[in-house]
């Protein structure tokens, strides 16, 4: 999917979030009615808990992260204690962008449906496999 828009500075937290919205829009019914209730936080960089929590010897490590519950992992009579969440990082996925030649467009679907894909429990070559099944670039 072909974002038409060329930047003159850096793109903003809403210019990511407005990308991922429309991406978003582009993946099966099916599958975004199992994610309707995940809000999607996109922010600059993890904060530095999630950075000690998860090792990372940089912030710049972390394009995306799924913050809940998976479904796999859910029991019907589960009582919600928070609700799940996505973030997408706004410096690291521009940093990604600038190296990688990437669309970015391209590179927030990817790191999206990584993110849902944890949602759903799947494991990394599930996710692969799903992404390359919803190319539309």
């Amino acid at each position: 999917m072909a974002i038409p828009v060329r930047y003159q500075t850096a793109p903003t937290l809403d210019d990511i979030e407005l990308i991922a919205r429309q991406v978003y829009e582009t993946i099966p019914a099916v599958l975004r009615r199992h994610a309707e209730n995940v809000v999607l936080h996109i922010e600059d960089f993890p904060n530095s808990e999630m950075e000690k929590d998860m090792g990372l010897a940089s912030p710049f490590e972390l394009l995306g992260l799924y913050q809940g519950i998976s479904l796999d992992e859910k029991s019907v009579g589960d009582t919600a204690i928070d609700q799940d969440r996505i973030f997408l990082y706004r410096r690291p996925i521009l940093d990604y962008w600038a190296e990688s030649g990437d669309s970015l467009s391209h590179i927030v679907r990817h790191v999206l449906i990584h993110e849902i894909g944890h949602h759903f429990g799947l494991s990394d070559d599930d996710m692969e496999k799903i992404e390359k099944a919803l190319t539309v670039d």
